[in-house]
């Protein structure tokens, strides 16, 4: 079901890069910027989770999304992530992506307050009809206590300027159902690295990852394979990556993967509390991964 589109493809859940007093580190936020630039992601999604959207408070999450914005230059696409458990607030965030220049918004299902199927339908729509700019609607229940059906996600596909989802559930069954049952050319991006290169040899239309903050070429000739249709190809590219996806969830996102960049020396070892640092046991494992990939530490 590949479509011709320019959101598609290998995309980042990129990071926030912090100094160690959790201040952010717009220096190095620009150099990650060319990093991704230079090894062919197609996109960069902005204040995502694992960019600590949740910790980050509303002027500094416009701040960040205005400033990979600036630094892009055009050069590569940026999904802003506007989402919020207020409609309102979701709203004011997303109007301030388009103002920004931002080419599409990545909206989070509202966590905590747990709204029913109609309620996240009529939160969609409501941003949707407030603001004119691309939306991808995001489920991940493992984090928001919330699951958007593919019945609700069928509904809003109608809407005009609702051009997909990405689904990190990790679920093949729900990624089948979704290709089946949503229109051809509504954008269907796996938010689970694990299963992300099966959801694409399916139909999907790519993945938003954090593993590619960590090799962002391999997992993009993966998903290039993928596309073309190369499965052997795809999935032995993958399965060099395969301890990483499991690794850089070995405690909460961005936990980490924020800790990998440090080590490779791309950021430094902030991350804002309640979030630690990786605890040491965890380091000398995930440490071992990108040694096995040859990235020096």
């Amino acid at each position: 079901m590949k479509i011709e589109h320019p959101l598609t493809g290998a995309m980042v859940a990129l990071i926030t890069p912090m100094f160690a007093d959790g201040s952010i580190d717009f220096d190095a936020l620009a150099d990650l910027i060319e990093f991704h630039i230079e090894n062919g992601t197609k996109a960069i999604v902005s204040m995502g989770t694992t960019g600590e959207s949740a910790t980050l408070n509303q002027i500094e999450h416009i701040k960040v999304m205005q400033k990979t914005i600036d630094i892009a230059k055009g050069r590569i696409a940026i999904i802003a992530g506007t989402g919020a458990n207020s409609t309102a607030e979701a709203i004011e965030l997303t109007q301030a992506a388009k103002d920004m220049g931002a080419d599409a918004c990545l909206l989070v299902t509202p966590y905590y307050n747990k709204p029913t199927q109609e309620g996240l339908y009529q939160h969609y729509k409501a941003i949707a009809e407030a603001v004119d700019i691309d939306q991808i609607l995001y489920n991940v229940p493992g984090r928001t206590a919330v699951d958007l059906s593919v019945e609700t996600t069928v509904r809003l596909s109608e809407v005009d300027n609702i051009i997909g989802i990405k689904d990190a559930t990790g679920d093949l069954k729900i990624a089948q159902a979704l290709i089946d049952h949503c229109p051809a050319d509504f954008l269907l991006y796996s938010g689970d690295d694990a299963t992300a290169v099966e959801f694409i040899l399916m139909g999907g239309h790519g993945g938003i990852s954090v593993t590619s903050n960590i090799a962002p070429k391999e997992l993009s000739n993966a998903y290039q394979a993928a596309f073309e249709g190369d499965e052997k190809m795809a999935q032995e590219i993958d399965a060099n990556l395969h301890n990483l996806h499991q690794h850089l969830f070995i405690e909460s996102n961005p936990i980490p993967v924020k800790w990998a960049m440090y080590k490779m020396g791309k950021c430094g070892s902030g991350i804002r509390l309640p979030l630690t640092k990786l605890s040491p046991n965890a380091r000398d494992i995930l440490e071992q991964d990108l040694v096995n990939l040859g990235i020096s530490i």
